[in-house]
């Protein structure tokens, strides 16, 4: 790859501050890093003969990044269910067993990236299904695409169906086996990834602990406390724990690497053993309110005696958008409802570089600082009549980032670019 100019307006969102230059250059290296930002009228001279591609009024954004979403899911948005556990048994079950064919995860994992890149999200942290078939093929994907990856295998061994299950043993011994294939492999990393209690014996839980122990520098993905019926049915399963999360501590589940989706019902003890211990919850606004599961209480997590670490994610197929634009409009309105107001740059941040600290990558991606990876999102605040119309009363950047989120999808979405190489959208003309 050629080094190349990328204009418009520039903006990142860094140590809890929207920085932005309206007449903006950023220049991406050979090697598909950023080389330089800023003013294009102070462009050194050494950069002033590259390929360039203008996207003049339009925003030059890090990439989006989604911390919590389920790449056998893809196909089943807008799939019905009573509540949580009815529409896992009734679509997420029956539609990963399919992921046991080679053919279709691989064929699944194409079609899965480029509905996430169309959308301007260039990371992910990501379930597969229990089949190892399912994880070769979504690693692949990414690797041909140069993209940073994270994901594993899902566990379970108990109340799912038998395509759908695996045991202790063939879950520890497959897991440690992709960790070998995948972990640390170009851009793409590890996830040791027990489904939820739910679905894990304590056999289960004890060897997804032991594997954390084991491999420290892989992340771990879960979901806690997303439903009043998930929570009754785990103190059922485990009568001597004082909660739920004391359920996954007593594995060693908790820690610094450990992502814990939903989060919704937490009680106090609950946040001040996830805040000790480095935990991280993440925020999927879009699923919480499509399956009735109950409203994110942001300002509750994160009480500045007991902070717990918060990132966002369209949790899809239970989430009902691809788009982190949607995603973000929606952790507006609940945290609105919640009684905590929301700035728009307070959520492009979360979006992208507190995501990026969320999967222990801000170091390579989540911001435009000079030797990070070029994963770049130039999205266009005119993309629609209704967008456009919005755009011509807006008298400030927080008021065009608000308009996005509230008003932007895929349409949105210019160019997505992938360490430096643009994989969606057309060059503008010159």
């Amino acid at each position: 790859m050629s080094a190349r100019l990328l204009r418009g307006w520039v903006v990142d969102f860094v140590d809890g501050q929207v920085r932005d230059q309206r007449e903006g250059a950023l220049v991406v290296a050979k090697d598909g890093r950023i080389a330089w930002t800023g003013a294009h009228a102070r462009l050194p001279k050494s950069y002033a003969g590259l390929p360039a591609d203008d996207y003049g009024e339009c925003l030059i954004l890090p990439g989006l990044i989604d911390p919590h979403i389920h790449f056998p899911q893809y196909r089943i948005l807008a799939a019905p269910g009573k509540d949580l556990l009815d529409w896992l048994n009734r679509f997420t079950f029956p539609e990963e067993a399919r992921y046991r064919s080679k053919p279709h995860a691989v064929a699944a994992a194409e079609s899965f990236l480029d509905k996430l890149i169309a959308n301007g999200t260039t990371s992910t942290l990501a379930f597969c299904s229990v089949h190892k078939t399912c994880v070769d093929a979504l690693f692949a994907a990414a690797e041909r695409r140069n993209m940073a990856l994270v994901t594993g295998k899902t566990m379970m061994d108990r109340n799912a169906p038998t395509a759908v299950l695996d045991d202790p043993e063939t879950g520890g011994y497959d897991s440690a086996q992709l960790i070998g294939k995948w972990h640390g492999r170009g851009r793409l990393r590890y996830a040791i990834t027990p489904r939820f209690a739910v679905t894990s014996s304590e056999a289960q839980l004890a060897v997804s602990g032991e594997l954390l122990k084991d491999y420290p520098d892989c992340l771990m993905q879960t979901h806690i406390s997303e439903s009043a019926g998930e929570i009754d049915f785990v103190s059922q399963q485990f009568p001597w724990s004082k909660d739920y999360t004391d359920v996954y501590e007593r594995y060693g589940l908790l820690g610094p690497t450990s992502l814990f989706a939903h989060g919704i019902h937490l009680a106090e003890r609950e946040c001040r053993r996830m805040s000790e211990t480095g935990s991280a919850v993440l925020h999927c606004p879009t699923s919480n309110t499509f399956l009735g599961s109950g409203l994110f209480r942001y300002r509750h997590l994160t009480e500045s005696r007991r902070p717990v670490g918060v990132g966002i994610a369209t949790d899809v197929g239970g989430g009902t958008s691809y788009s982190m634009l949607q995603t973000l409009g929606e952790a507006y309105k609940v945290g609105m409802l919640g009684g905590h107001k929301f700035t728009a740059g307070d959520l492009f941040a979360m979006a992208t570089i507190g995501n990026a600290e969320r999967l222990h990558l801000d170091d390579e991606i989540g911001s435009l600082k000079v030797g990070k990876w070029a994963d770049v999102v130039v999205l266009d605040p005119t993309a629609t009549p209704v967008m456009a119309a919005r755009h011509e009363v807006s008298s400030s950047l927080e008021d065009i980032l608000f308009s996005l989120m509230i008003l932007g999808d895929d349409r949105a979405v210019r160019a997505t670019h992938i360490a430096g190489k643009r994989v969606h959208g057309k060059r503008p003309r010159q």
